[in-house]
């Protein structure tokens, strides 16, 4: 069989002159079962590890291992992407290390446990309890079963991620953090491993500019490295920083290569700005979830095009939803210029074992990931997933949430960081709202009194009878005003076409109001049975309706002013001339001069019409950035019929934003038969 994901998984931290993937047939143990064999790196619950097991809990990895020739005389260093929960890992029967955590990447030194050219056996053993409530585990359905089966998914247990081998030098670099936030050079800091951390010389080129560090008596290092001309990163321009990294001489001597980006991030009052300048995010949540590979890719193709797929909807971030993503998926985004919002997974209850095992993910989070300039915000706790719901209640569970801030405050400063997304904020630099609402006219009301701070509370439902009021804030203690505000989550409908229909009008209305710093969309795919996805499973578009999501996601968008109806029929078929009132908003640099269009098309009709004779009604304006213009008025005469108002503003002789509205007739639910109370 061929190599399932080949590709080398730490293009970012480049040793890929002398590496060997591990991935592919093992011998695979379960605890219960015969002995079979399993594809790595695929969770044994997934049709494509060949085993398709759910609800075991523990099993034996088996497999050869020879170490090339020649390695001889360099260290020899085992690397695990991610494996979920515990690993033990031995070879030749004797241990090497043990690993908890099922999202951490972890490696060990194996230099003295092999023989370069001769075969060794490596063995891994893993847990995967079922009972995960205590556990960081995400979106794992969790036996017995916990708050959040509603929205979990199938377990992934056991390797799910690339395993490899790499030779290193003697002294080596273990660790380096690059840090461009000065947009001059970059803050750097790591540490050596091997034979002689103490006092080794660091040797750091970019640009051919060469700065040697020295190691302390710990092998921990630190410096500034400085650019000439820099060259910042953005989505406008993704420019990458190669650093490459040296210890010791000729053929013996340890390189690496490290990829950065001179990028700032930052929040200034209630906006946010990225090198300095204003930034509006527009993102969707991504669960990173495959239907026969579950958080695991595939393929290298299928793990990128998610982002080409995100990038194509209009969306300019991405949220990776309680998951640690490939290091290549990453290293694509950095490449796109997406951004991304990194978050861990939760556990599902509160304990402090529980808050104990959710911090100690993020030392090993902000290491592998720290570099990317992608990254512009750091999640931590989710919906208080793991803190059982009741920040407000709770001083101990408050007390949690802050102290997760602050760790990872402390372990990165050159972030926003969200301590609770969605609800109940104690201590963060972004206020993020999670809400969803299937009615148009609550959505807008909602919306306006969130953003006007009329109202911080909002209602959700977390189960059939269980409904309540969740606020932006954790306590009377923190500031209602000078924290950036954003939606992190919201979509509603049930169809794919009422879907659509919500895509339109919700995030219209979060773009109303310019006191919001973005929003999130969710989501990008369906996952199982959760079919809240702009994608199907299989990264399909589904029926929008006539929609395109790009035109709801655009620097510049437009804002009707009509409470939208039903699905398909927005306002009834008008019986004579119909003035529509619209805004503007626009998240460009510049201010934009432009000419509002009106016409009238066929129900259903995709994109408006093209030619000058079709359009019934224009109107100057001009729409300052990151304002929302007053409203201006076209009038269009009354349809023959059903029909869809093509809204759309041109600048220069070139469409730069389109809407529409359904003129059907409003049909009212059935409900013949229902029974009477």
């Amino acid at each position: 069989m061929s190599v399932p994901k080949p590709e080398y998984p730490r293009p970012d931290f480049d040793r890929s002159d002398r590496w060997l993937t591990l991935n592919g047939e093992w011998g695979f143990e379960p605890a219960e079962g015969e002995p079979t064999a399993i594809v790595v790196p695929f969770a044994w619950e997934t049709s494509a590890s060949g085993v398709r097991r759910t609800w075991l809990e523990r099993a034996v990895y088996r497999r050869e291992l020879v170490v090339p020739g020649d390695w001889d005389g360099r260290r020899v260093i085992l690397s695990f992407g991610a494996v979920h929960h515990v690993a033990r890992v031995l070879i030749d029967g004797i241990h090497v290390g043990t690993h908890t955590g099922g999202y951490t990447s972890f490696e060990f030194d194996i230099t003295g446990f092999v023989t370069p050219g001769e075969p060794s056996e490596l063995v891994v053993e893993v847990d995967a309890p079922a009972d995960k409530r205590e556990i960081p585990h995400g979106k794992q359905r969790s036996i017995p079963r916990d708050d959040y089966d509603g929205v979990s998914f199938t377990p992934t247990s056991g390797i799910w991620q690339s395993v490899w081998l790499e030779a290193r030098g003697r002294t080596y670099l273990e660790s380096a953090a690059l840090r461009g936030d000065s947009l001059t050079g970059f803050a750097v800091s790591g540490r050596v491993a091997g034979d002689a951390p103490a006092g080794a010389e660091v040797v750091a080129t970019v640009h051919g500019r060469a700065t040697t560090l020295v190691a302390d008596a710990e092998g921990r290092f630190d410096g500034l490295l400085t650019v000439d001309a820099p060259r910042l990163w953005s989505p406008a321009d993704p420019h990458l920083y190669a650093v490459e990294f040296r210890i010791g001489d000729g053929d013996a001597a340890d390189q690496v290569v490290a990829t950065a980006g001179l990028r700032s991030i930052e929040t200034r009052g209630e906006q946010l700005f990225l090198n300095g300048r204003r930034l509006y995010i527009r993102g969707v949540l991504d669960q990173g979830y495959w239907p026969e590979s579950g958080l695991t890719a595939p393929d290298d193709a299928s793990l990128l095009r998610d982002l080409e797929l995100a990038r194509d909807l209009g969306f300019t971030l991405v949220r990776k939803h309680l998951k640690f993503e490939e290091p290549r998926w990453l290293h694509a985004a950095d490449r796109m210029g997406m951004l991304v919002w990194a978050e861990p997974a939760c556990p599902s209850r509160f304990t402090p074992d529980a808050a104990l095992a959710f911090e100690e993910q993020l030392p090993g989070l902000v290491e592998r990931d720290g570099n990317h300039p992608s990254i512009v915000v750091w999640g931590l706790y989710n919906e208080e997933w793991g803190l059982d719901w009741d920040i407000p209640g709770s001083q101990e569970r408050a007390a949690a949430a802050v102290h997760a801030y602050d760790t990872m405050r402390a372990l990165d400063d050159s972030r926003p960081i969200v301590e609770n997304s969605g609800w109940a904020h104690v201590r963060t630099d972004l206020v993020d709202w999670h809400y969803y609402d299937e009615d148009p006219a609550a959505w807008a009301a909602n919306v306006a009194a969130l953003a006007s701070g009329e109202k911080e509370t909002f209602e959700v439902k977390l189960g059939p009878d269980f409904v309540v009021d969740k606020s932006f804030y954790g306590s009377s203690d923190f500031p209602r005003t000078g924290v950036p505000i954003l939606n992190s989550e919201f979509g509603a409908g049930f169809t794919s076409l009422e879907r659509a229909w919500h895509v339109r009008w919700q995030t219209q209305e979060i773009r109303r109001h310019d006191r919001f710093a973005g929003y999130v969309y969710t989501e990008l795919t369906d996952v199982e049975h959760e079919m809240a996805g702009l994608l199907d499973t299989e990264r399909r578009p589904k029926d929008w309706g006539g929609l395109n999501p790009a035109d709801s996601n655009a620097d510049t968008v437009i804002v009707v002013d009509i409470v939208p109806q039903r699905a398909g029929a927005d306002i009834p078929v008008p019986t004579g001339p119909l003035t529509v009132e619209v805004h503007v908003s626009h998240h460009g640099d510049a201010p934009i001069d432009a000419t509002l269009h009106a016409a009238w098309a066929a129900s259903g009709s995709p994109d408006h019409p093209v030619t000058a004779e079709s359009v019934d009604a224009r109107a100057e304006l001009t729409a300052a950035p990151y304002a929302v213009t007053a409203p201006v008025a076209v009038t269009v005469p009354a349809p023959s019929g059903a029909a869809r108002l093509h809204l759309w503003l041109e600048e220069g002789g070139r469409s730069i934003a389109h809407t529409f509205v359904d003129a059907a007739v409003v049909e009212q639910p059935n409900r013949r038969g229902a029974r009477q109370s």
